[in-house]
């Protein structure tokens, strides 16, 4: 009974296996575009970034530095907003304050990527199923077990390409999810890379910072920057 049943199902064909595959590739793109938006609008220059703090850190200017970043989306920027105000502390308090603060905005970076991931690599074996279901359609077409009469084998043939047409479609999803899941974690690498950077520069400063007391040296007691939206 069982074997009967999954026969029945097997013989529905690759038809609905291929509308699976459309809706993973809408879903692929749109994730692909929505992480390279929010990479878009948060993007910084951490060279430039790193110079401009650097200087007002080591003219004990902690309130310019501060006012720098605080109202910066960018990671790297809340990273470094998020430590600025512990620097009363001291080094300890201030680089256990960013560190904190890269963690707690980690998952909002690779936010989703996870789903590009598993579309990249399962949409190949969708393909196959469905290429695996249409050619025991077609082998049973051929059989012409349905009416007990010989199968037509140009009905055998189309469904033996549309079988094979199922692989080709699962490839096409998974090659663009599979290369934009690899140039977007590139991207959080070298944005967590950037965070370490800058956080280290801070932490090279505070030194400085306490040898020169001068109008702008007072650290403001202020919250941390609040975590950015996905």
């Amino acid at each position: 009974m069982l074997t009967h049943l999954l026969l029945r199902l097997t013989l529905v064909g690759a038809e609905w296996v291929l509308w699976v595959l459309v809706i993973l590739s809408f879903i692929s793109i749109a994730l692909i575009v929505d992480r390279c938006i929010y990479f878009y609008m948060r993007k910084v220059n951490a060279d430039e970034l790193a110079e401009q703090l650097e200087q007002r850190l080591q003219q004990g200017d902690v309130r310019g530095a501060w006012d720098l970043v605080k109202d910066n989306e960018a990671i790297e920027c809340q990273v470094v907003a998020a430590g600025l105000p512990a620097l009363r502390r001291g080094a300890t308090a201030c680089g256990e304050a960013m560190l904190a603060a890269k963690s707690r905005l980690r998952p909002v970076v690779d936010a989703r990527l996870s789903i590009l991931a598993t579309i990249g690599s399962n949409a190949p074996f969708v393909g196959l199923l469905g290429t695996v279901l249409g050619i025991v359609k077609a082998a049973h077409d051929l059989s012409g077990a349905s009416d007990g009469g010989a199968g037509d084998p140009n009905a055998v043939m189309a469904g033996v390409f549309e079988a094979l047409v199922a692989t080709a479609v699962g490839l096409f999803v998974a090659i663009p999810a599979v290369v934009g899941f690899n140039l977007l974690q590139r991207r959080v690498r070298n944005t967590m890379a950037n965070v370490d950077s800058l956080a280290h520069m801070v932490l090279a400063n505070v030194r400085v910072e306490g040898a020169k007391k001068g109008p702008g040296s007072e650290i403001p007691a202020v919250p941390p920057a609040p975590t950015a939206r996905i």
